[in-house]
């Protein structure tokens, strides 16, 4: 039986933070309150992207350039670019959401 993908990340993870806790047990709450910081800002980010762009989600549009390769290679390609930027216009809103709260702006 195979393990999940990045289990040891997670494996890695989980040690560190047991070292945290052995080393400077005192950083565990600002660890638990960057960990959450970080996370609400990942939805944030995600559901500030659905809601703003509910046209152009990522996978619609990849699945989009699938129906679409059977008619037309070029459009097909087109649809896949866009779908490719959909997807970095997703990330980028996320990061800045990650980024405005960790940094506190």
């Amino acid at each position: 039986m195979r393990l999940p993908r990045l289990s040891f990340w997670l494996f890695l993870a989980i040690a560190l933070l047991l070292a945290i806790g052995f080393f400077s047990p005192q950083q565990l709450p600002v660890v638990l309150y960057k960990t959450a910081l970080v996370t609400g800002a990942v939805v944030l980010g995600y559901w500030l992207d659905r809601s703003l762009f509910h046209y152009a989600r990522p996978h619609d549009l990849f699945k989009q350039a699938l129906q679409i390769q059977t008619d037309s290679l070029d459009g097909a390609r087109a649809m896949r670019f866009n779908a490719s930027l959909a997807t970095l216009r997703r990330a980028l809103i996320i990061l800045a959401c990650v980024l405005g709260l960790t940094l506190g702006l």
